[in-house]
């Protein structure tokens, strides 16, 4: 996908088909955003914009990786007050989320589940090549924990954004990207793997 702003109509199309479906959100952003530039629908809004509307089974929505400055003393108030499970990446600092993903697996049931991959939700250490890097951020190794993680969940859909080749030359955060998204299609329902 391109920024997130993708997301919004895809989980549109999709709570219209399952209704609300539970998500498992990796980033350095909530975004849950109100406005931006007096504009309402931006990268940073989307999932914002998606509980407004009931796209999201709230109960089922944890967001990892989240760090960052912010504008406000309470950034993660909004997605408290929803019911968003917000694991920031002090948690998940210099150890392994197979713990953590037994814990999703359990949260998510057997209901229908989307998984959105913002690339900076890794450390630009790893990943420069996208439009708002934060340091501190999650290792490679971890991604394909929390990816491979998801397996066996109902999984309707996934996406993998902000990535942004133009800022890293040496190509390594489009691999990244790359590998991540056939990951995320390994762990999807009916695809039989070693």
């Amino acid at each position: 996908g391109g920024d997130h702003t993708i997301t919004y109509p895809i989980l549109q199309a999709l709570a219209a088909k399952h209704g609300p479906v539970g998500l498992v959100h990796v980033d350095a952003h909530t975004d849950t955003g109100d406005t931006a530039l007096g504009e309402k629908i931006y990268h940073g809004s989307t999932f914002r914009r998606c509980a407004e509307e009931g796209l999201l089974d709230c109960g089922r929505v944890v967001q990892i990786g989240i760090r960052g400055s912010s504008y406000d003393p309470d950034p993660h108030q909004y997605c408290r007050e929803q019911g968003f499970r917000v694991v920031p990446v002090e948690e998940c600092w210099m150890k392994s989320l197979e713990p953590l993903m037994r814990e999703v697996r359990a949260q998510m049931g057997d209901k229908p589940v989307y998984i959105s991959f913002d690339i900076d939700g890794l450390d630009p250490a790893y990943a420069p090549g996208t439009g708002t890097p934060e340091i501190a951020g999650l290792t490679p190794a971890q991604a394909l924990e929390i990816i491979r993680g998801c397996k066996g969940l109902n999984i309707v859909g996934c996406d993998l954004v902000e990535v942004a080749p133009m800022y890293d030359v040496s190509g390594n955060t489009a691999l990244l990207g790359a590998n991540l998204l056939f990951e995320m299609l390994c762990v999807l329902p009916g695809v039989k793997t070693l």
